[in-house]
């Protein structure tokens, strides 16, 4: 495969670097903001790590079925979760928290203490809250309920609109990524691999500065509208090859990179979690949560950079200011 992508360098050279601010929205512990999504939370895409392996499953139910037992520490029952047996102590855990017909979603990483009990802890170490690019792009809140799912692992993927990345970092840190896009370009089978595009985000590209330490990933693939999931593990390849890229296009505009996923092992199963949560119920979104707010917020709150911090979080305590950006952004850098 030519253009491959093997070190930062190069994976910058066709991102775009990390810009310095994308690291001030991250805070080490649950804010008020986080607590608040939380207690309005149906349904957490949840990835577990270390040197060994990863895993990936779903949990959900009513809202508040996770919660905090502390700042740092985030609890849930392990009924709440499809396969409880991926999560175990010690292992690297990331997670994307959604709210009903909401775009953005909580990302919150850490590491798994114990399952005392019924109970799942997990030590924080991260929380920070995602944009809403790949929920938007699979018109993720919009699906109708579906009965009738492919029984081709191929044509379930290929009719697939949302994905979740899991992969782990040198230090068995795991992280959950989404991704979205329309029917037949988020995820094909392509001469044996499982691909995947990128699309214009906010260039944290942290599962891809992972796959270049550990190619290791795990994928959790769904079509919007239905319990049904694919689980696809595998060796991440990154490239930019051209033909590769354009397959993947998307109102005339090919995506940055392809992430190929060598001789992939694909399970599809039917998820208890989506069932009890019901994404696709057409709940209204809860008034009560302002994601532009809670970004500031996070900003204001950041202790690694503080004063830099302390100065992008006054600025944008202007009224409006995030939400207007967020969504000028959402409208114009999709693709």
């Amino acid at each position: 495969m030519p253009n491959v992508i093997s070190d930062v360098a190069t994976l910058e050279a066709c991102l775009g670097k990390k810009p310095e601010a994308m690291d001030l929205k991250v805070i080490d512990h649950l804010d008020d903001g986080a607590l608040q999504w939380l207690a309005a939370s149906t349904l957490v895409f949840a990835g577990f790590g270390d040197n060994a392996g990863i895993s990936m499953t779903i949990g959900g139910g009513e809202a508040g079925f996770a919660t905090a037992a502390d700042r740092s520490l985030l609890t849930m029952p392990l009924a709440m979760l499809d396969n409880p047996a991926c999560a175990q102590p010690g292992q690297g855990f990331g997670s994307l928290f959604l709210i009903p017909g909401i775009g953005e979603t909580m990302r919150i990483n850490g590491r798994i203490l114990a399952a005392v009990g019924d109970r799942l802890e997990i030590a924080v170490d991260e929380c920070f809250l995602h944009c809403a690019k790949a929920l938007i792009r699979s018109d993720f809140w919009n699906a109708s309920r579906l009965t009738e799912m492919p029984a081709d692992a191929a044509d379930f993927l290929e009719a697939s609109r949302f994905l979740l990345i899991t992969t782990v970092d040198a230090d068995g840190q795991a992280d959950v990524s989404p991704k979205g896009d329309p029917q037949g370009a988020t995820m094909r089978l392509i001469g044996g691999t499982a691909c995947y595009a990128e699309r214009p985000g906010n260039r944290r590209a942290d599962s891809y500065r992972n796959m270049l330490n550990q190619p290791r990933l795990g994928a959790t693939v769904l079509i919007p509208g239905s319990n049904r999931v694919a689980f696809v593990s595998g060796t991440a390849q990154l490239t930019s090859d051209e033909d590769l890229r354009q397959i993947f296009a998307v109102q005339g505009k090919a995506p940055l990179l392809v992430t190929r996923i060598v001789e992939p092992k694909i399970t599809l199963a039917t998820s208890d979690a989506l069932a009890r949560a019901e994404p696709w119920s057409r709940r209204a979104p809860d008034a009560g949560i302002d994601p532009a707010a809670i970004m500031v917020r996070h900003v204001k709150l950041n202790k690694e950079r503080g004063l830099q911090a302390r100065i992008l979080g006054t600025a944008l305590s202007i009224p409006g200011l995030m939400a207007k950006g967020l969504a000028q952004d959402y409208k114009k850098n999709l693709y």
